[in-house]
């Protein structure tokens, strides 16, 4: 199976879980976990560790039940997912309250709470699927005191697609020559393939605000102030 040419060598999911020798499998669960919920983790792999983890299971590399390891690694994803919630809950705020800060301004929390308001929902699940997104947006959430029942089920839903789908699908397909003889391109497949829903609803969204836009003198003019 060929590197995947994006990463430095030591960040080669491959060679990382070989290292790891017989504690590979945790390893990817350490690593699932501060991708997730960790800010310093934004870096690591995701998407390619957990479809090496899948074929490394399939090859009897990693010797744990495949759907034992879909599981845990989907709860790790989630309890990252909490734990990056909690951070930005507890941490994130005092950083946006700061007058005299350059990047992080209340304005940025108001507008992230008008946005998860209206699709934090999708946010969450889709955003499982975009690298150094699916780090920040769980702060951000906590920070814009999204609804936290809200917040903990459809990270959940998002950590089942995730984390025990790209597992399964790495197990039944990393066998198949043309996909393991060309890893790179199919993580960046996976990763074009789910951004896509996200650019449909930017543009929905950008049509209504023109159409709202648009209507806005015609109302005004029908229903004067004065």
């Amino acid at each position: 199976m060929d590197q995947i040419a994006l990463l430095p060598d030591w960040l080669d999911p491959e060679t990382l879980l070989t290292n790891l020798g017989p504690w590979a499998f945790w390893g990817a669960v350490a690593i699932i976990f501060a991708e997730c919920g960790l800010l310093i983790g934004f870096f690591l792999p995701g998407d390619s560790l957990l479809f090496v983890v899948g074929i490394f299971i399939a090859q009897d590399f990693i010797t744990i039940n495949l759907w034992v390891a879909a599981g845990i690694l989907a709860l790790a994803a989630m309890l990252g997912n909490l734990t990056g919630y909690w951070i930005g809950a507890k941490a994130g705020q005092p950083m946006f309250d700061r007058p005299d800060s350059k990047i992080f301004k209340k304005e940025y929390v108001d507008k992230t709470h008008e946005f998860f308001d209206r699709h934090g929902n999708r946010a969450i699940v889709l955003a499982r699927f975009v690298p150094i997104v699916r780090t920040f947006i769980t702060a951000i959430a906590g920070v814009a005191r999204m609804d936290f029942r809200r917040y903990f089920l459809y990270s959940a839903i998002g950590a089942v697609i995730w984390a025990a789908g790209l597992t399964l699908a790495g197990y039944f397909l990393g066998n198949i020559p043309i996909v393991s003889e060309n890893l790179e391109a199919m993580i960046l497949l996976i990763v074009f393939v789910s951004v896509i829903p996200i650019g449909i609803e930017y543009w929905r969204v950008r049509r209504e605000n023109k159409a709202a836009a648009a209507e806005g003198p015609d109302d005004q003019q029908a229903n004067p102030t004065n």
